[in-house]
């Protein structure tokens, strides 16, 4: 088993571009990873990585050493994986990250009824509403919402969202119904990251501008601020859904609504899609993709 010695370090090393991210990952100390890459070189007698105080990059004969490195440690973790398979009881860590307001409100209650189910499993829940790096940081799978750029992830869409315009009967009562899109600029806006609402007229999507008294990033404080009568907003559906039912809020401009955005589940696609993986994308699938609201 020579041979193999250090190879796993190294392209643990040449993912991350650091060390240190990679005696993380392999649970290790930095000076094991330095010592068993050293070694490595030693041996094959090449420099595979070049190291200066600001990064760690591959030399050409480590680029080279690295594609047929990946493919062969690919085959091993496939044959582990294929011998875990056996057995049907999914066990060890799972790591999962998605944006804040949505994990908190449909993803955490979910990942708990899955843990209960799977008493082996772990669960390590990321809420950030930055696109962590997964490879970096060792994500399973990372919930998206919206468009997806262009990833090397394989994505599964799990659910759609949609975006209303409401405002409380009160303020509509006070100021109208608005029921075109010119008529927003006669409204105070309760206004997010963007200052754009999006909408769809005539099959083509619209970006409309507003203003109003109230910006902030936060849709639970847009939602608070829309509560107290203080103008119309544009929240995703999980936001202001048990509002609508209730009466508490009115939609408008429902004409012009925006076509569903999706809810995806994203995860490396140099990972075999392991058991636990593959149970959690499944479960959160069939539990997700019922709407909620009608349209």
């Amino acid at each position: 088993m020579a041979s193999w010695e250090g190879v796993s370090e190294f392209v643990a090393v040449a993912e991350t571009g650091s060390f240190t991210r990679a005696a993380q990952r392999l649970a290790t100390s930095v000076a094991n990873v330095s010592r068993r890459i050293a070694l490595l070189e030693e041996r094959l007698g090449v420099k595979l990585l070049l190291r200066t105080t600001r990064k760690v990059s591959l030399t050409e004969a480590g680029q080279v050493y690295y594609q047929q490195c990946r493919a062969l440690l690919e085959g091993l973790e496939q044959a582990e994986l294929t011998v875990t398979q056996m057995q049907q009881t999914p066990k060890g860590k799972l790591k999962v990250t998605a944006p804040v307001t949505y994990g908190e409100q449909k993803i955490a209650p979910l990942l708990h009824d899955f843990l209960l189910q799977h008493p082996q499993l772990e669960l390590e829940f990321v809420l950030t509403n930055q696109k962590l790096d997964l490879i970096e940081q060792g994500v399973d799978v990372a919930v998206r919402l919206g468009q997806l750029g262009d990833s090397s992830f394989i994505a599964r869409r799990l659910s759609n969202r949609n975006l209303y315009v409401c405002a409380t009967p009160h303020y509509l009562a006070q100021y109208g119904t608005p029921h075109t899109l010119s008529e927003l600029t006669q409204h105070s806006c309760l206004v997010g990251t963007h200052d754009h609402w999006r909408f769809k007229e005539n099959q083509q999507s619209r970006a409309i501008r507003v203003r109003g008294r109230v910006h902030c990033a936060s849709g639970v404080v847009l939602l608070d601020a829309a509560l107290k009568d203080m103008g119309l907003v544009q929240l995703p559906d999980y936001y202001v859904e048990a509002h609508l039912a209730s009466g508490r809020l009115v939609e408008v401009l429902p004409a012009y609504r925006d076509e569903r955005e999706g809810v995806w589940a994203l995860y490396p696609q140099n990972r075999h899609l392991s058991p636990k993986v593959r149970l959690l994308v499944d479960y959160l699938a069939q539990h997700l993709s019922a709407p909620s609201m009608p349209l």
